[in-house]
């Protein structure tokens, strides 16, 4: 299915965008980053700044009132961010994977009550999938709902969700037939706002990533519509969510690429600034084996990303370039930052020097959306389905 973006694209648009973008992060993004990072603060001030640079509509249809971006710009977007901070790009992407949600699956209704508020940033929403005991396994998940009359109920719990506790809305996954076989045919996707039944049982503590509102959400009786089923059918939900999640893998590759590259930015910059042995590290063999490794790999990265990217804004079947492209991406941002933090050497540890953020976030995406080792088999299988004997 070809996505619905804007007709009049250009590369002088993106360019602009792109510049837009660039000098946002330098004068707004990086002063306030390493300082909320330690502080696990949420970043309110930069959430009413992207509503106004209109990310939170960045793939929303224009005839939604977003900005319709392709896909390969919003990457780019996503990968410059986060070279400075991916606490940012994580808020408007799980926004953006549930409007994707809905105006891939949405009944006509749904479409024109949610997404123009969530183009403008004023519904905020994300994705509500994974549980304590079922994270890559989604058929696991033991949220249920049921109906009751004109209205399901819904009751359990959701782990690792972003955008839960100062976000509008989310996109829960439950089971609306607990005996269906087979069991993804018993799940149903449906549009959740907060109220009553929505409790954020805790902002979890995390290694990295921190500043973003990652919590548990306990679901207790919590009463929606039945408009609110996603698509207005049960037990389409697993294949309505999955198919969102490819624009998901897209944005953790970027990120992971972004990382990759904000590390490297960092150990060039150090290396021609610290001497030993009475010249610039930089200028030792050593390390410029490192820095040429690292630049080949964040080249490579971005070029799987937009690859993928593409492939996606054009309607074709795209799993296995995504999945090529989140495994390589992410696992370059985790070489790239731990190379970097052996350029940085003793001062690599100290906060005052941002390269140990890149260290602590880096591992997340390669964990996030998809297990890079289920990534592998996506790509061996659809490979080998490709290539018959």
């Amino acid at each position: 299915m070809t996505r619905h973006l804007r007709n009049d694209w250009s590369v002088d648009d993106e360019d602009a965008i792109l510049e837009t973008i660039d000098k946002w992060v330098e004068a707004e993004v990086r002063p306030i980053a390493r300082e909320y990072d330690q502080a696990d603060e949420y970043p309110h001030d930069l959430v009413e700044q992207m509503k106004e640079l209109g990310l939170f509509g960045a793939t929303i249809s224009p005839a939604y009132g977003g900005l319709g971006l392709p896909t390969s710009t919003y990457a780019k977007i996503v990968t410059k961010v986060t070279a400075v901070w991916m606490v940012p790009s994580g808020i408007f992407n799980s926004h953006l994977i549930m409007a994707s949600a809905i105006e891939r699956c949405g009944t006509e209704d749904q479409k024109a009550a949610w997404l123009p508020e969530m183009a403008r940033g004023d519904l905020r929403g994300g994705i509500a999938l994974t549980e304590p005991n079922a994270g890559t396994d989604l058929q696991a998940i033991k949220t249920r709902a049921e109906k009751d009359g004109d209205n399901y109920i819904l009751n359990g719990s959701k782990m690792w969700i972003t955008n839960s506790l100062y976000g509008d809305c989310l996109l829960v996954l439950a089971k609306t037939d607990i005996d269906a076989t087979p069991r993804h045919k018993g799940m149903s996707a449906f549009l959740c706002k907060r109220g009553e039944g929505y409790d954020v049982a805790q902002k979890l503590k995390k290694l990295g990533y921190r500043s973003i509102d990652t919590c548990e959400l306990v679901l207790d009786n919590k009463r929606v519509p039945a408009a609110a089923l996603l698509g207005g059918e049960e037990g389409r939900g697993l294949q309505q969510v999955l198919g969102g999640l490819e624009l998901g893998r897209i944005n953790v590759a970027a990120r992971g690429a972004g990382i990759a590259e904000g590390a490297l930015q960092m150990a060039t910059r150090y290396a021609q600034t610290r001497q030993t042995f009475g010249k610039m590290i930089a200028e030792h063999q050593a390390i410029q084996l490192k820095i040429g490794e690292m630049a080949s790999r964040v080249a490579a990265a971005k070029l799987l990303v937009d690859d993928a990217a593409r492939r996606f804004d054009s309607g074709e079947r795209c799993d296995m370039e995504a999945g090529m492209a989140k495994y390589f991406a992410t696992e370059t941002g985790v070489y790239c930052a731990e190379e970097a933090m052996r350029i940085f050497g003793g001062y690599s540890y100290a906060p005052e020097y941002e390269i140990e953020r890149f260290y602590r976030d880096a591992m997340l995406m390669c964990i996030g959306e998809g297990t890079n080792e289920l990534q592998r088999i996506i790509v061996a299988k659809q490979y080998v389905e490709r290539n018959p004997a």
